[in-house]
């Protein structure tokens, strides 16, 4: 009888499961027609991730391939972003700059996360001593504009996209470093972590099913407002010389690479610049977006 009413209820319950998600997508689509500027911002975040995923499979050519003969046309039905300075077709290069620039920004947000993570987690689960000299070291990168800390390691590691990556990287963690630490101090003694405590939950167990799970909605709204801030620092060092190099199919190389030309062919920097700005807005909507859904102080705010 038991597994009878069981079977009973399950149909039940799955309509049940089915309605809440129904409600669920009906409220967030509720929520982005309301939200249309931050809506936008999503759409063009999406939209540079799937350029970066599938672009290059759609476009034609090789954008380092040159020809001479071609160069510097403007945009027409057969180079719909016109060509640089040596007949490279500039909407292929910006498609493919599209995947070499943003998995170098997601390498470098990723390794600062992780330092940061291991960083401020150990700082703030750690005896007075070991945060003090954590946090001092944090507070060192903190003092100097990550541009100018970046431009600084970038030109003595050497030039190039993998220098910059690194500089970058450690330009950034001490910020995630500090974020987590509070986050952390913030979680530690929450009373459910004290529960856990209490059952006899090992230190690994309490950190990593307990602390961290509860305190990555402000972390990933930071990862995604900072993706934008790395995109255009990125795209910066790279503009200088101490970031991708020519022939780099990478926006700010590619800008770099034209300037000389702004006046005469405009298009060819105009249009990676246009990528950069685009996707740099997009991420940092799309951030604010995820930070006013996810502060219950914001979201209250918005409602009211």
């Amino acid at each position: 009888a038991g597994s009878t009413a069981l079977a009973d209820l399950a149909p039940e319950a799955s309509g049940s499961s089915e309605g809440a998600r129904r409600r669920g997508l009906g409220s967030l689509l509720f929520k982005l027609r309301r939200r249309k500027f931050e809506s936008a911002g999503l759409f063009l975040a999406a939209f540079a991730i799937v350029t970066a995923l599938v672009g290059p499979l759609l476009v034609r050519g090789n954008p380092y391939t040159v020809h001479f003969a071609d160069r510097l046309l403007p945009p027409s039905s057969q180079h719909l972003f016109g060509t640089d300075t040596v007949g490279r077709d500039v909407l292929t290069r910006v498609v493919y700059g599209a995947r070499l620039t943003l998995s170098a920004v997601a390498l470098v947000v990723l390794a600062a996360v992780l330092i940061g993570v291991v960083i401020g987690t150990t700082a703030a689960l750690s005896n007075w001593l070991v945060d003090e000299v954590l946090m001092r070291i944090a507070d060192i990168g903190l003092s100097l504009p990550a541009m100018v800390l970046a431009l600084g390691l970038a030109a003595a590691l050497g030039a190039g996209l993998r220098s910059a990556i690194i500089a970058l990287a450690i330009a950034w963690w001490p910020g995630y470093a500090r974020l987590v630490r509070t986050l952390v101090m913030q979680t530690r003694d929450r009373e459910f972590v004290e529960a856990a405590r209490s059952l006899g939950a090992s230190r690994s167990r309490l950190i990593f099913l307990h602390i961290l799970p509860n305190s990555l909605d402000t972390l990933f709204v930071q990862t995604t407002l900072d993706v934008a801030n790395v995109t255009v620092i990125l795209a910066g060092l790279s503009f200088i010389g101490v970031g991708a190099l020519p022939p780099d199919a990478e926006w700010g190389s590619m800008i770099a690479d034209g300037r000389s030309y702004m006046i005469t062919a405009w298009w060819v920097v105009v249009f990676p610049g246009l990528a950069v700005a685009l996707t740099a807005l997009g991420f940092f909507l799309t951030g604010d977006l995820l930070r006013s859904e996810l502060d219950p102080r914001l979201r209250t705010k918005a409602a009211g």
